[in-house]
């Protein structure tokens, strides 16, 4: 019995950040996804000045961010990963207008915005369900 728990263990931080618990990655209980939260959600309109691959910490695949100029001023708006967004058509180019809600962070020490919402013309694509879990993480059947 204590072998088969240890080895589910070392399994779920092997293939980590892709469970709903595992503590790396991209996955829902990850350090990372703890930041977003709820309680903090605002929606923000304006231009894309750049699109830019990132990998926000130690450990997870790469992701994709944009920065947003609004009559706010600019922030930094994190996606989720590269493959996720590219299996559900995630396409955002500079000079595109965008609508996104999300929580509202301090990253890196700069206000950044974790989406769980794009929209883009017509389309609207979801990356977070009204309590912040990533779509990822449920659609990979974990």
């Amino acid at each position: 019995m204590v072998l088969a728990v240890t080895v589910f263990f070392f399994a779920g931080e092997t293939f980590g950040g892709m469970g709903y618990n595992s503590g790396k990655g991209w996955a829902a209980g990850s350090r990372y996804n703890r930041l977003y939260d709820p309680g903090t959600v605002e929606t923000d309109s304006g231009e894309v000045v750049s699109v830019q691959k990132m990998v926000p910490m130690r450990g997870m695949s790469g992701g994709l961010h944009f920065i947003l100029k609004s009559d706010r001023g600019t922030i930094s708006v994190h996606l989720g990963p590269l493959w996720f967004l590219e299996k559900e058509g995630v396409k955002i180019e500079p000079k595109d207008h965008v609508t996104v809600s999300g929580s509202r962070i301090i990253f890196r020490g700069k206000p950044a915005l974790i989406a769980a919402e794009i929209r883009k013309g017509e389309k609207t694509w979801r990356l977070r369900d009204d309590r912040g879990v990533p779509l990822w993480s449920m659609r990979r059947g974990m």
